[in-house]
């Protein structure tokens, strides 16, 4: 009886620590959604051309940089950081085994310079550039971390249901303060408020919410003891080098992360070129493509739940390749969408919102097998690179496509190509083999 009491006060901590976890999701999805998908580029982009030169130029750090490139250039500059501090960070907390303490760091500063973007109008491009590095740094280092508790916290054979529900808790946090950002962007005259106000509400709102519901799982969420980890103590550069060439002891999980890249690479250029294609190519304007992008969130929590449900009984695998499937058929019916036709895009829309979420949410959970114990975090810096940090060749073919053919549907289906070798080469690593290479339980479904 003592022995079952244990148990079952161990399976109540899990699934507690569980739900606090499955709520940084719920805090952090919005900045992605309001403020990197929808708000923050148009806004920080006119604020750049406000303080443009007569030939549209602005000049960071001395440097002439066109207004129109400012948020890209951006952008890249946080990624770059990130992918030098992700390696370090990850090793740090792997030898310490004091993760939470740098999950709330990163959370609170990212959330603070989402706040200030509050005061982001004028011509104070600067300013938004420097939040907008901080911010977005924070926000990359903090989704390693804070994906590198799946493993710790889920048992193998719960990890697919486990994840899947943390990105429906995004997907689903995404869509309801996206509905009321639109509300407030629209209606700005009701309320009394000018265009960019309203839009500076919209930013600082969404630094507020993902630092307030970050007390959840900070609160819920536990460090464990420290159980190998790199030994190394360098950072940056050094650090990254050293967590690659451990990962080379485990070729078989590095060819999941190929496939991941290859594959996510054509999921992370539909999600920032469907708009382009849209509004360039088929004609519509911005009411309905910012409905397309809440359609893909309320859609997107929905499909992470159904494909968590198809994994176990297909395994996730299996139903990663099956999305891969349903992507290529998605992207290549998009060639054929007629102009001026909203309800076929969003029936476009709809199709990448129902592998969106558990194509990535199979994904993660899938990658934390494959990590020996002890490695999370160093592992998952490597598997957040490969989602966000090195996702160029993408937006590089769909960009030649379009310069060589001078049509956006030919460059959208481009990206075709991303989907198929993704599948071959995931298709080709033996993921029982790679489970038990890492030193990990193999699930009986996987």
């Amino acid at each position: 009886m003592a022995a079952g009491a244990a148990t079952g006060a161990a399976q109540a901590a899990r699934r507690r620590e569980q739900r606090g976890w499955y709520f940084y999701d719920w805090a952090i999805s919005v900045y992605s959604t309001s403020v990197l998908t929808v708000f923050l580029g148009p806004y920080l982009t006119s604020v750049a051309k406000a303080a443009a030169d007569a030939e549209g130029f602005v000049h960071p750090l001395g440097l002439p940089v066109r207004a129109g490139s400012f948020f890209a250039y951006t952008v890249s500059a946080s990624l770059l950081l990130s992918v030098l501090a992700m390696p370090a960070a990850g090793a740090l907390v792997d030898r310490t085994g004091r993760k939470k303490p740098l999950l709330g760091c990163c959370a609170y500063t990212g959330a603070a310079a989402t706040t200030g973007l509050f005061f982001l109008d004028g011509d104070r491009y600067l300013l938004g550039g420097a939040l907008l590095i901080v911010a977005n740094a924070s926000f990359v280092v903090a989704m390693m971390l804070y994906n590198s508790y799946l493993p710790q916290i889920a048992d193998p054979d719960e990890r697919d249901a486990v994840s899947s529900r943390g990105w429906a808790f995004g997907y689903a946090a995404g869509s309801l303060v996206l509905v009321v950002d639109l509300a407030l962007y629209a209606g700005h005259e009701t309320v009394g408020v000018s265009e960019g106000t309203a839009v500076r509400i919209c930013l600082a709102t969404a630094g507020l919410w993902w630092g307030g519901f970050a007390l959840i799982p900070l609160r819920r969420l536990r460090d464990r003891p420290a159980t190998g980890g790199s030994a190394g103590s360098g950072a940056g550069r050094h650090q990254l080098r050293e967590t690659l060439r451990d990962m080379r002891r485990h070729p078989l999980t590095l060819a999941f992360l190929l496939a991941y890249l290859v594959y996510n690479d054509g999921i992370q250029t539909v999600i920032t070129q469907a708009s382009v294609f849209g509004s360039e190519e088929l004609g519509l304007d911005q009411t309905t493509l910012i409905v397309a992008v809440l359609l893909v969130q309320v859609l997107a929590a929905a499909g992470a739940l159904l494909m968590g449900r198809l994994a176990r009984t297909h395994g996730a695998r299996r139903t990663i390749l099956g999305s891969l499937v349903a992507w290529t058929l998605t992207i290549a019916a998009g060639y054929f969408l007629p102009a001026r036709a909203p309800v076929w895009f969003f029936a476009l829309a709809a199709g990448i919102g129902l592998v969106l979420g558990g194509s990535q949410a199979l994904s993660r959970s899938l990658f934390s097998h494959l990590i020996p114990r002890g490695k999370e975090a160093e592992y998952f810096s490597a598997y957040e690179m490969s989602d966000r940090g090195v996702s160029w060749l993408g937006p590089l073919v769909f960009g030649m496509a379009y310069q060589l053919t001078g049509s956006y549907r030919d460059a959208i289906v481009s990206l075709v190509g991303f989907f198929a070798l993704g599948f071959v080469l995931l298709a080709r690593v033996p993921v029982r083999r790679a489970i038990a290479a890492a030193g990990n339980p193999v699930p009986d479904r996987i």
